[in-house]
């Protein structure tokens, strides 16, 4: 157990923002899925804006990687882009 009282915060802080990060990252994952199962090209694409600005969003807090959101993004636009 930590001694200092910088250390003890430092724990509290970080269970704080794991937790954060968790439920935005499921969220993401949850919003990603749900385009995935989506057959309406309209519907598809208007849900691929916001999933697309969340994942960046993201990305910039660091919750996810840049590379991670880059790729989700790409694969979901590729599969909008084949529907008919």
């Amino acid at each position: 157990m930590a001694n200092h009282k910088s250390s003890l915060k430092r724990i509290r802080q970080t269970v704080v923002r794991r937790l954060h990060n968790r439920y935005y990252a499921k969220t993401a994952r949850n919003a990603v899925r749900r385009v995935r199962r989506m057959t309406n090209k309209a519907e598809a694409e208007a849900a691929l804006v916001k999933v697309t600005k969340m994942l960046a969003q993201l990305a910039s807090k660091k919750v996810i990687s840049k590379h991670k959101a880059s790729n989700l993004t790409s694969k979901l636009q590729r599969y909008v882009n084949k529907l008919a």
